[in-house]
């Protein structure tokens, strides 16, 4: 299933930089019935090991094929970090998908409290407070591995002051399965 996950993703972009055959909906679905159960992925692309696109759903409100079409197109094409994906880089992009857990609350009294709550290496966090919000993946730990870090980035990715945990925001988190 995995391989077919990673095929859809990789079809999917290949066909909007040449014309290719994606694989259908209705028999990729028949063959593994995941591909119609609803689910919330990321797609994430790497260049030369540097990110190249990433889109995702956080929550699962279309089915697992719809969400890796939908967020392997945005992350090519549409991620506003990045100009559009070029057929050059396709050739030696990597692609990730992964596969989010629901979200869940996590209820905190201070950041000490959220510190020894948050499972650094493991948690994808989603940080609201307001109109706004962020989150990133578990992978993100593997470049800002403390919780100071990772969470002054995910503040400001926000649009919020790095210390915005001050603040008291509402924190989500969840888990991914990583598919390489």
């Amino acid at each position: 299933m995995n391989d077919e996950i990673l095929k859809l993703a990789h079809d999917t972009i290949q066909s909007y930089l040449q014309p290719t055959q994606v694989i259908s909906k209705e028999s990729l679905s028949k063959k593994y019935p995941q591909f119609s159960q609803k689910a919330a992925v990321f797609v994430t692309l790497n260049l030369n090991g540097n990110l190249r696109g990433c889109i995702g759903s956080l929550v699962a409100h279309r089915d697992l094929y719809d969400d890796i079409v939908h967020n392997a197109t945005s992350a090519a094409f549409n991620d506003p970090r990045f100009a559009p994906l070029r057929l050059e880089e396709f050739k030696n992009i990597d692609i990730e998908v992964s596969l989010l857990s629901p979200a869940i609350q996590l209820p905190y009294e201070d950041i000490d409290d959220l510190k020894s709550k948050i499972n650094i290496g493991q948690d994808g966090v989603i940080l609201k407070q307001d109109s706004y919000q962020a989150t990133f993946l578990p992978q993100v730990w593997e470049q800002l591995p403390t919780f100071e870090q990772f969470f002054a980035h995910l503040c400001n990715k926000a649009g919020l002051q790095t210390s915005c945990l001050q603040n008291h925001p509402k924190i989500y988190t969840y888990k991914v399965e990583k598919i390489k």
